[in-house]
């Protein structure tokens, strides 16, 4: 069965995630290690400037070195389900890097398992509390079936996997211990290009890797996250820094002067996967947020503005609309709308299609960057103040904010649907494929998410499932009438690219 590729589209649906659009080579920091630790809810003081005097610079480093390490831990991604498809295991590679003899060598191509002993992955984390909450990427833990972190004093632990997002590739990790070192979160917001920060993490397997460098940039969309990742509405507002960031840094903390957390290094700007100058970590405020999320609903809440929308700062996108819509639009700033999704906040609060979003609240918004930055911090109910240009004229409406389904209020586990539950959704196979391939049942898997219950057991796009719990399945309905109340272990059949049929379980989510 072929796979489906989507088309790249121009345009983006924003909500509370929304991905970058530009184009260039980026790798994720998570070769042969990656992982990150942070500080929880504890507040910290702002941002603060590193002076002139090199004596002052260098004690204000080793400062910040020594709260910054020992909050800082490796984490070793095992897994043990075969790899049935070679481009799973290149992309893993691609992450993580290839802890069985090297970058350079492959690995060989049929289905294997990788020894316990033997992690698949290894990166880095933050501890954000005394208490053992650890935050990292997503892309660090995902497809785990067993998680180890050690800290700096090379004790270890399982952890635990408490949530995931793939949507800004943060992760959640927790041991249990208590008196362990943490970081504060700083507030990003209030960060500076030019400002001193230090980078930690475990790159290249060294561990307690110190680098220090500047911001020198923020805001920045770099297009990785929806392209590599599984982000389904990403969300990419990365701090760009020189400070030396290398495969294994993911997951790492990249902090002030003052030793506090104002990033998760996730990703790095290079045409051979190592440090070329740029790496990019998500802000702390962001990174707090879905960590908040994640401990008080155990989901993320993601707020929706409802638009559909033309990034003008970037002039390629805007002669390619024009192109095609036959319209004389202009490059500059700001962001125009050229549609609204099922239920629009924005649209019920008066927007219009050729309106211009160029500031939310107080911020100011120049490109997609910015509008996903400012509308990926709220949730569902939340109002915003969106300022616009209608024919030349400044408006100011407000919008609340929705969910993916229209609703404006937050939601636990206990809410979702069972195709959010299991992570995929399933389209009727047709009755011709059915009679080719002899089969008397089917639905195909589609957005299958990254880290889900259907994805652990290894489905992906486009895999048929033939039966579930031992009952045949033929649509979506199907499914969900299956599982809907249904508590215990679930039983998959299923059948791959090549025709292979696999029968495998989880336990059904609560």
């Amino acid at each position: 069965m072929k796979s489906t590729f989507k088309k790249l589209l121009p345009f983006a649906v924003v909500g509370v995630l929304s991905g970058a659009t530009t184009v260039g080579v980026q790798q994720y920091l998570s070769s042969d290690s990656t992982s990150s630790d942070q500080s929880y809810f504890t507040k910290s003081t702002n941002a603060s400037f590193v002076g002139m005097n090199s004596a002052a610079v260098g004690d204000d480093f080793v400062k910040a070195a020594k709260t910054t390490v020992p909050a800082v831990v490796t984490i070793k991604n095992y897994q043990s389900r075969a790899t049935s498809r070679a481009s799973e295991q290149d992309l893993f590679d691609f992450f993580f890097g290839d802890p069985f003899g090297g970058r350079g060598q492959q690995r060989q191509r049929q289905q294997q398992q990788a020894p316990d002993n033997m992690p698949s992955g290894l990166g880095s984390g933050v501890i954000i509390s005394p208490d053992g909450y650890i935050i990292s990427n997503n892309h660090v833990v995902a497809g785990a079936n067993k998680l180890e972190v050690v800290l700096s004093n090379k004790k270890s632990y399982i952890a635990t996997l408490v949530g995931t997002d793939p949507n800004t590739d943060i992760s959640l990790l927790k041991i249990e211990e208590k008196g362990l070192p943490y970081l504060n979160f700083a507030n990003s917001d209030n960060i500076e290009v030019g400002q001193w920060v230090l980078a930690v993490g475990n790159p290249l397997g060294l561990n307690s890797t110190v680098t220090a460098g500047i911001i020198s940039a923020k805001g920045r969309g770099i297009g990785i996250l929806g392209s590599q990742g599984k982000a389904t509405n990403p969300i990419e507002s990365f701090i760009q820094t020189d400070a030396a960031i290398n495969p294994g840094n993911s997951g790492g903390a990249l902090v002030n002067v003052n030793g506090d957390l104002i990033g998760i290094n996730s990703a790095i700007s290079s045409t051979n996967g190592y440090y070329q100058g740029y790496g990019f970590a998500v802000p702390a405020n962001l990174a707090r947020k879905i960590i908040e999320d994640i401990k008080k609903f155990g989901i993320v809440q993601r707020g929706f503005l409802g638009v559909t929308t033309l990034d003008l700062s970037n002039d390629q996108l805007v002669a390619s609309y024009n192109r095609d819509q036959k319209a004389n639009l202009k490059a500059g700033s700001g962001m125009y709308v050229t549609g609204f999704s099922e239920n629009s906040g924005a649209e019920d609060g008066g927007i219009k299609k050729g309106d211009i979003i160029t500031k939310i609240d107080t911020y100011n918004i120049t490109d997609f960057a910015d509008l996903s930055a400012a509308i990926g911090s709220k949730r569902p109910g939340d109002k915003v103040q969106v300022t616009y240009l209608r024919n030349g004229k400044e408006n100011v409406t407000t919008v609340t904010l929705k969910d993916q389904k229209g609703g404006t209020s937050t939601r636990t586990k206990a809410d979702l649907s069972v195709s959010e539950k299991i992570g995929a959704e399933f389209e009727p196979l047709n009755e011709r494929f059915k009679t080719d391939y002899g089969l008397n049942s089917g639905v195909v898997a589609k957005n299958v998410s990254e880290g889900s219950e259907m994805a652990k057991i290894g489905v992906v796009d486009n895999y048929i499932v033939i039966e579930i719990n031992g009952k045949p399945v033929n649509s979506q309905k199907d499914v969900e009438k299956i599982l809907e109340s249904y508590k215990g272990n679930v039983q998959v059949k299923f059948v791959d690219d090549y025709g292979r049929i696999y029968t495998k379980g989880f336990k059904m989510p609560n």
